[in-house]
């Protein structure tokens, strides 16, 4: 072979390797996935799911540029041998290398719950469970199940009090009883041995503190500092067994949470949620007690206060009052107001 043919060989074997070596950094380094897009895509991926399936929710979203070396590469890596569940957060020009380590480590990203502001039960399952592989009805199954909820102490009236507002962190791929166990794991954390002690020394227990700050925080939900004095006039009443009289709890019993008067009528609906007919605490919680509420029950103001009601001046705070008589004179100025502005029901 001439030397000008083995210089000729070498030039083109160095230009197709160099070639070659420039595709494949392209193929492994080249932004392909969220390409000049401002956010992330967040990439679910089920238990049982098949490389087709990935492949079809990343192509439906449009989160692939070039098809064809995202292909070439996860079968290179074998990640269609290798699929793993979870959650992954693809970010902005992320290249293929990048994208498929991470769904080949299953490094999935964790989802961050907040909750905060839930009246409902079915509100909580709604605004939780669709946010985990596990969905709505299992969650809500959980919920309604006697003996699931009996394993943390509770029943299914009282479930919700174990759901802290918070923000967590939890994986998507988390199933029902996982995710109740770290509900509870937070619960028992902030029920921790002191503040299980303080209610004791109130006459409550962390279930009936619940209960009481569901109520507290439907009857003050927007002026936060006056809770430990509405806390303290419940409990004022709780140790004179009066009943509570607590207008929230008559529009839970009634379920019509849009009411801005109550009626005569509506204080006689039959429901172990009237508190106006029953003493003591109601069966269960009317909210999801956030908690504020929690330690302004725990914390509650010491005063003689038997009564109160909205104040006139519609300002959100409430009228206090230790007699009756005096009771019936802020009630009138409320009721005159709510007159005044037509204010039916």
């Amino acid at each position: 072979m001439s030397r000008n043919l083995k210089v000729g060989l070498f030039l083109a074997l160095a230009i197709l390797t160099t070639t070659f070596t420039f595709y494949f950094w392209q193929i492994f380094k080249t932004p392909n996935l969220q390409a000049n897009k401002q956010t992330s895509f967040a990439l679910l991926i089920p238990e049982g799911a098949t490389y087709e399936t990935v492949l079809d929710t990343l192509n439906k979203h449009d989160v692939i540029a070039d098809h064809i070396s995202f292909r070439f590469l996860a079968k290179f890596l074998k990640y269609p041998e290798n699929i793993k569940p979870g959650r992954y957060v693809i970010k902005p020009e992320t290249n293929n290398y990048a994208a498929l380590k991470k769904l080949l480590s299953g490094s999935q990203d964790a989802v961050k719950l907040t909750f905060n502001n839930i009246r409902l039960k079915e509100d909580l399952i709604k605004r939780i469970g669709n946010r985990f592989e596990f969905g709505e009805d299992k969650f809500r199954a959980a919920l309604d199940n006697q003996e699931v909820c009996q394993k943390y102490g509770l029943d299914t009236l009282t479930i919700v009090s174990m759901f802290l507002p918070n923000t967590y962190d939890i994986f998507w791929t988390t199933n029902t009883e996982k995710f109740l166990d770290r509900m509870h794991s937070e619960y028992k954390r902030y029920w921790n041995a002191e503040k299980v002690e303080k209610a004791k020394s109130i006459g409550l227990t962390p279930i009936q503190v619940s209960i009481l700050a569901s109520i507290v925080e439907e009857e003050q939900a927007r002026k936060v500092d006056e809770r430990p004095k509405v806390a303290g006039l419940y409990m004022n009443r709780l140790n004179a067994l009066m009943p509570l009289q607590a207008d929230p709890t008559i529009k839970f019993a009634l379920q019509d949470f849009a009411i801005k008067r109550i009626l005569n009528e509506q204080l006689r609906v039959r429901s172990p949620y009237n508190t106006y007919v029953n003493v003591g605490l109601p069966p269960g919680p009317i909210r999801v007690a956030d908690l504020k509420s929690l330690d302004a029950v725990l914390n509650y103001d010491r005063h003689p206060y038997l009564y109160m009601c909205a104040k006139a001046d519609l300002s959100g705070y409430h009228a206090f009052a230790t007699t009756y008589a005096d009771h019936l004179n802020n009630a009138r100025m409320y009721q005159a107001e709510l007159n005044r502005l037509k204010i039916m029901k």
